[in-house]
């Protein structure tokens, strides 16, 4: 039996495109990445750069200050982080591309990183009951130090349509 919205309201929607204008901002929460991240992440991938597979190497040979880690574990985790926040659960569509990544700062296992996200665009689709979204997010470790910048553009539902 389907349960219609006029019954039980939905809790959690995500937000249609109308619903972020630009200039809104929010952070997300924070993940710390762990020895299990990295060595599950380059495994899986098949990276085995001695830069994240040699904590000696990575520290005397390159002269970083700890077990470095990729930058798309550092996108993966944005990401992931940012869907947690449940900004668009049900409302998002797709995502159209990432922009440039960029990466000033590295990352380490221990760093705790959150993504403070601002739209840039928020715009109908040529296609009704969808919306174009740009935005702009910054993630940063727990000092405060950026260590990736990407500017997505997603599809997201419109509020005309009806709520998955």
């Amino acid at each position: 039996m389907t349960t219609t919205t006029a019954e039980a309201p939905l809790l959690g929607r995500g937000l249609t495109w109308q619903e972020m204008p630009v200039g809104t901002r929010f952070r997300t929460s924070t993940r710390t990445v762990t020895e299990t991240d990295l060595v599950t992440f380059i495994t899986w991938a098949g990276i085995v750069n001695p830069l994240f597979t040699d904590a000696t190497f990575a520290v005397e040979v390159e002269g970083y200050a700890g077990r470095l880690v990729p930058g798309m574990i550092t996108y993966c985790f944005s990401e992931g982080l940012i869907a947690q926040t449940g900004v668009m659960r049900g409302t998002g569509i797709a995502m159209l591309g990432t922009g440039a990544l960029r990466h000033p700062a590295p990352v380490f296992v221990g760093d705790t990183l959150h993504s403070v996200v601002t739209v840039t665009e928020s715009r109908a689709s040529s296609k009704p009951g969808r919306g174009v979204l740009a935005s702009e997010v910054s993630v940063r470790k727990q000092d405060g130090t950026e260590v990736l910048t990407y500017t997505p553009v997603r599809i997201i539902r419109g509020s005309d349509v009806d709520p998955v």
